[in-house]
Parts: structure tokens; sequence; C-alpha cells
């Protein structure tokens, strides 16, 4: 097994725990005081693009050794001369072709574009208590960037205010902040996406939503996801609330209505319960009785009124993946999001997590293959967005010229996570009074944050360019974990650009397989992006033998 360094000394980087590959910990805290990578962006934004200590230092790069098929072992692509997809209103000139001006925005969808300032998807945000606490960062802060971001599964379900009357909801109140703390700060950019699942749908959500939000919402089916092969989980320390989510039809384990289990609880030696949600497509036995099925479900949404459709799969193997792309495509959804193994979760059976399923960069590697097999036969192929342990800039550029051209965005999760959790430490910290109603962690401000600043406008780098952008007066209802959030996602734009002006595309659509090159032969042979030293070799020689 690979072991991630724990530290960058180059930018002053530390993993608390265990790292991975995409420079996460194994486990994410949501009290951390840093300082990963990650972490640090969200304070410093652009800044962690570049090593510490200007003028006192040199710096080396020390991933030189390339073993195994990950992402790590896809390098990118630079050239020495040119300049492609140059925006509308510049030159070719050395003046206009510099990386501030290369053009991240991006698009999707089928008939009903959806736009996104930066080709960025956030992980499904579903009923895990973290994702609650934190939301409003999250929403506030994918709003203001613009770039979408998902309500994940059972939301409804786990809400103790929620009301459902006859098998369907009339009162989702947890729901609706989810999607009205997004609209509040929406701008024609991202979009808010509800996903389902089994529950979920039997419960009615597609058609509350549709009721309350019209075409304001995008309505997501859900197969699966990268962290686990069964459905969503949560974990409860109370007796009652394991009763009631037994009560609205949850598998809660251990079971506890049992006797037995009630009386080892009230002893101790039971403390908490997990909920967990179905498997789909229990009662069908081939592709051809899923695609059925599926149809149905598409046409169904669609009969209620919803123009924008997509569906998220997880790390099945070739089949499942095939099925997927065939049918999102003969539906015409509007994206179809791929998790690889190799992603997170707010909980899932931990060696589950670490064996099952296909890592990612095998399974964008045969979803180009298999969405090229659809492309050569003439179909429209449905837009795609590729996830599974991707965190920073340079993975965002490799999972989209991966899967060019029909990749359109990448997925993060928990990276996307950790701005709000950080932005809510400190304006906690900073605001004692707002501590608890934030889920703030810190009764002050650690010595990683202090060293930078005492308020909001001295710790984070983008600061200004949200108030810029909301107004000074409005800046007091901006949460500091959205303001994380905009200064994260300012680094991996910036980062971005820079990564496509090397490689000379200056618009994102322009990026393509071409711009990879694989470190060693396994990852050739898995990915089919040619070996270093093979690329461009022809053209070399021609050169020397002119």
């Amino acid at each position: 097994m690979i072991q991630w360094p724990k530290a960058n000394d180059a930018l002053g980087t530390v993993n608390r725990g265990n790292p991975c590959e995409s420079g996460l910990c194994t486990l994410c805290r949501s009290d951390c005081k840093g300082k990963c990578e990650t972490w640090m962006s969200s304070l410093r934004g652009r800044k962690m693009l570049y090593p510490r200590d200007f003028g006192a230092i040199t710096a080396g790069s020390g991933n030189t050794t390339h073993v195994g098929v990950n992402y790590n072992n896809l390098r990118i692509q630079g050239y020495n001369y040119g300049s492609i997809g140059v925006p509308q209103g510049l030159s070719h000139s050395e003046d206009d072709c510099i990386f501030p001006n290369v053009n991240l925005e991006t698009e999707f969808g089928n008939e009903v574009k959806t736009k996104a300032r930066i080709p960025l998807l956030s992980g499904a945000l579903g009923s895990t208590f973290i994702a609650a606490k934190y939301w409003e960062s999250f929403a506030v802060g994918a709003a203001l960037v613009g770039f979408p971001i998902v309500v994940g599964e059972n939301v409804v379900g786990v809400d103790r205010e929620s009301v459902i009357e006859n098998g369907r909801i009339s009162k989702s109140p947890e729901l609706e902040r989810r999607v009205d703390t997004f609209l509040r700060y929406y701008d024609g950019w991202g979009a808010i996406i509800v996903q389902m699942n089994v529950e979920d749908t039997r419960n009615g959500v597609a058609e509350y939503m549709i009721e309350k939000y019209g075409d304001k919402v995008i309505i997501e089916l859900k197969w699966g996801q990268g962290a686990k092969d069964i459905g969503g989980e949560i974990q409860v320390t109370s007796l009652e609330y394991a009763q009631f989510l037994k009560n609205r039809g949850y598998i809660v384990d251990p079971d506890p209505t049992l006797p037995e289990v009630q009386e080892a609880f009230r002893h101790g030696a039971i403390k908490s319960f997990a909920r967990h949600s179905r498997l789909g497509y229990t009662g069908l036995a081939s592709a051809d009785a899923v695609r059925a099925d599926f149809m149905k479900a598409v046409e169904y949404l669609r009969g209620l009124g919803y123009k924008r459709i997509t569906l998220k799969t997880g790390s099945y193997g070739m089949e499942a993946l095939a099925m997927a792309l065939k049918f999102a495509t003969d539906a015409k959804l509007d994206l179809l999001t791929i998790d690889g193994s190799g992603g997170g979760t707010g909980m899932s059976p931990w060696n589950m997590m670490e064996s099952w399923g296909v890592p990612s960069i095998h399974l964008h590697s045969k979803t180009y293959e298999y969405a090229g097999i659809l492309a050569n036969k003439g179909q429209k192929v449905v837009d795609l967005c590729l996830g599974g342990g991707l965190a920073r800039e340079d993975h965002m550029f490799k999972a989209l010229a991966l899967g060019a051209p029909f990749t359109k965005l990448a997925l993060m999760g928990r990276a996307v996570m950790i701005p709000g959790f950080l932005g809510s430490n400190i304006q906690g910290a900073i605001n004692p009074d707002q501590r608890e109603a934030l889920n703030g962690n810190w009764e002050k401000l650690p010595p990683n944050v202090a060293e930078f600043g005492r308020t909001a406008d001295e710790i984070f780098a983008g600061y200004y360019d949200v108030q810029k952008k909301v107004g000074a007066d409005e800046m007091k209802n901006v949460p500091y974990g959205a303001i994380a959030m905009y200064t994260f996602a300012d680094k991996l734009a910036a980062g971005l650009q820079q990564l496509l002006a090397g490689a000379r595309k200056f618009t994102l659509a322009d990026l393509t397989r071409d711009d990879l090159f694989a470190a060693n032969r396994d990852t050739e042979q898995v990915t089919g992006i040619p070996f270093i030293t093979d690329v461009l070799d022809d053209a070399a020689k021609r050169i020397l033998n002119a």
C-alpha cells in the first residue's frame, strides 16, 4: 500500500491523521485545528499554490516516484508554444494569453443548460448530522462561488419535524431549509440538486419539491456512491430516536424495538444505533428489467414537471457502469455523476469502504471508453461528472481531461466540507454568543489561525472578494464558513487556470486527454493515456532528423 506523506514542508502543511491520496486525512474532524492543504487553503486561498517563506528558501519537487495505478501517476502536459481556445475579445498575444484570462466556466444539461463558474460539484450532503450542522456554510458558499451543491438522501426521513401522511410528505422543514439557504444567494450560476433513494421516492420527495420550488430544483436519482455498496447510514445515540426511525420504516441496527436491546442500552452495553437505507432494484434480475424500471421513473419525473434530472452511481462493476451511461444517455438526462472507490463518507462501514468497488482511476478510464462507444454510434452522450478522492486543482484537471470531452464537472465531497467546519469554528471563537448555533468547536483561536489575524477580514484572504459581491451591509449575514468556501474555491480556480495555461488551453472546453501522460506503464495500460516519453516522440524525431 502506498503511504502518502503526512507533511509538506514546502507548503507548510501537516495532516493531523493518516493522509490519503487526496491530501485529506482518512478521518477528517470538524473540530480540527489544522493544518492540511485544504484547511490552509480555506484561510489563505491562492497563496497556498506557492511554497512558503519566499525570499528565504528554494524548493524542489518531492513527487518523483510513481508506483502503482492512481491519479498521482497521471501527469499534466505542458507545451512551449501555441494557444488554444483564447476567449472572445482576446488575442493570441503574450499580453492576453495569461493564466487569469483562462475561462473556467462550464455548463451541463441536455435541453436546459445549468451554468457553473468553476467545474465543481459538491458531494451529496444528506442525512448525516454533520451535513445538517454546517449546511448554511456549505450552501451559501456554493451559491456565492457559483457551483452546484447536492442535498443528499434521507433528509426528510430523519427529520423529526417532517410530517408524512398517507405515505406522502406534507411538511419538511429541514429539506426546505436546505433549498432556501442556497437560493438566498443564488445568482443564476450553480444549482441546488435534491437526491432521492428508495425511502425518499416512497415518501414523495420529488412531488413535494416540484410543488414547492418548480424548476428551481434539479432532482437526482441515486444508484450508489463510491464509499459503500449498501444504502446510506447514520448513527444515533438516543433509544427514542432510534425507535422513531424504525417506525419511519428504516432498518435500524440493532433493533431498538427488541426488549433485550433496550435492556442492553439501559445498562450501557449498547450506546448507539445505526440507521440504514434500502437497496434499490432488489426485485429485478436483469439489466433489461432495470432499464424498464429506470425509464419509467424518469418518465414519471418528467410528467411531474421536472426539466432537469440527474443520476448518481457508485463504483459498481463494468455492467452497472455501462447501464448508467447507456440508460442516462437514452433518457436524455442532464448529468451522470460517477463516484469511484477512494471517495469519502459521513458514515459507511470502514472495511467495506476499504475493500469494495472499483478505484476511481479505473472506473473513470472505463467511463471514457464506454462513452466513446456510444458517441461512435452517433449518440449524444450524457454530460458527466467524475469523483472519488478528489480535493485539489490538479485532481480536477486530471479528472476533466481523463474523461474529455464528456466530463463537465469534478466531484468533491469531503474537501468542500472543510471550509464550512473551519469557518464555523473561527466564527464561534470570535463571537462566543454564536458558538452553539454555529456548532463551533473552539473556545479561542488556535495559533495556526491567530497568526493571520483576530478578525474575519484579517484571517480570510477572500473576505473582501465576498464583500464586493454581496455588499458591506450584507457581510454580517454571510457565515464565515461560506467565506472560507469562497477562499478555498478561489485557490482551486487559480490553480486550475495556471495548469490550463501551461497546457496552452484558455477555455475549459478545449481540455483533452492529450493534456495528460502516464507516469508508468501500468497506468498507461489502465487509462489508455500514453507513457511520458512516448508522447510526441515521433514529432521529436522528425525535428531531429529534419
